[in-house]
């Protein structure tokens, strides 16, 4: 392997084998993926800290009010949002989450997951600290709940996760592990660049953003995970400290802009895992248009502050499966569970078209986006 590089150094690989890790995240540091050589530390304390202004805010008689995200966060002199990320500072709003990722990894495409986008290919993904959400059961709170100020991060402007990206001959960036909504500007910056060198733009994200900021992103994102947490607007508060209709709003706004979309459920035991709850938001779906994009069900594990909870089981997992392939559903996928539902099925001739173990494409029968069984077209980007 090459040298990764950044904005001011470069770093051997007996450099990197003495850090040990790439970053806090648990996720980025699994077997499945492909690690990457060290990258150049960055600051993250003091009045060095790498800072941009941060887009969409105004000033009022309280504070600067943030508008990236739902949470509308009024912000004075010298504090931080509810994401960690955005600083008022002389009476200007600043974002400490650019050019710094604490998570940098390449990663299958399966994993983030999406199985019906460039299949077999990796994603070079990049994540900051910090969230605009507070999930109890967040895999990732390491970062996620963390400040940039409090993270090892690494020095990797725009322009680094590009040629980084290319290098390592992968097809697209996701913008992953925590949320993309944190680091807005940064995701923005980067993708733009990235269009124009025709490397595709992934969004892994809670999709708890408002309609402008979401309007200016998706311009330039060609697929997104979004995590759908509930379908109740109560459990959204107590659960993850935001509500359902703006999650739902990204959801249309990115099927009708035309970026693929799959979207994450992700069943905690005694939270979501009402199959009545389940079924209405299946029927949601179907009834909005989106039979054809995938659902993914997901497996709780025992995480953050939900460590005294089960894991799933299995038969909730499957019961959610069938409850909605029974409301319409084309595609939809167990995830985190062995031996789970991971293979995907012609809607057609119901012909197994892609089969999965882990994160790992075992046979792909799809040519020109058709089955290759029976000719039809298999919604997804398949090449």
């Amino acid at each position: 392997m090459g040298e990764i590089t950044g904005k001011h150094k470069k770093v051997s690989k007996r450099s990197f084998l003495k850090l040990g890790m790439l970053g806090a995240c648990g996720t980025c540091l699994a077997a499945e993926g492909f690690p990457l050589q060290a990258l150049p530390d960055t600051p993250g304390h003091g009045d060095d800290k790498p800072m941009r202004e941060a887009m969409f805010y105004s000033p009022t008689a309280k504070g600067i009010k943030c508008k990236i995200c739902p949470n509308n966060c009024t912000i004075k002199e010298g504090e931080y949002g509810d994401c960690r990320t955005r600083l008022n500072k002389n009476g200007k709003l600043f974002t400490i989450a650019y050019g710094n990722p604490c998570a940098v990894h390449a990663d299958p495409i399966e994993k983030k997951p999406l199985y019906h986008f460039l299949p077999e290919s990796k994603a070079f993904s990049i994540a900051t600290a910090g969230c605009n959400l507070a999930c109890l059961n967040c895999q990732n709170w390491e970062i996620s709940q963390a400040s940039p100020l409090d993270t090892r991060n690494h020095d990797l402007p725009p322009e680094a996760v590009i040629s980084n990206c290319l290098h390592y001959a992968c097809k697209s960036i996701a913008y992953t592990y925590s949320d993309p909504v944190a680091f807005y500007e940064y995701a923005y910056d980067t993708s733009r660049i990235a269009r124009v060198e025709g490397i595709k733009n992934i969004m892994i994200s809670a999709g708890y953003i408002h309609p402008e900021p979401l309007r200016e992103l998706a311009k330039y994102i060609d697929a997104a995970n979004i995590d759908l947490k509930s379908f109740s607007n109560e459990i959204y508060e107590m659960l993850n400290a935001g509500t359902l209709q703006p999650v739902l709003d990204t959801l249309t706004y990115l099927k009708d802009h035309g970026v693929w979309l799959e979207i994450t459920n992700l069943v905690v035991p005694g939270w979501t895992d009402d199959m009545d709850m389940i079924k209405k938001m299946c029927g949601w779906l179907v009834e909005n248009g989106f039979e054809n994009f995938p659902l993914h069900f997901s497996r709780f594990h025992p995480q953050h502050k939900l460590s005294q909870l089960p894991p799933t089981p299995a038969s909730v997992l499957k019961k959610a499966l069938q409850t909605a392939k029974n409301e319409g559903l084309n595609h939809v996928y167990i995830g985190n569970l062995p031996g789970g539902n991971q293979d995907t099925f012609c809607p057609h001739c119901k012909e197994m078209v892609v089969q999965r173990r882990g994160f790992s494409v075992l046979a792909n029968h799809i040519s020109n986006g058709k089955c290759g069984y029976c000719g039809k077209a298999i919604s997804g980007v398949w090449e």
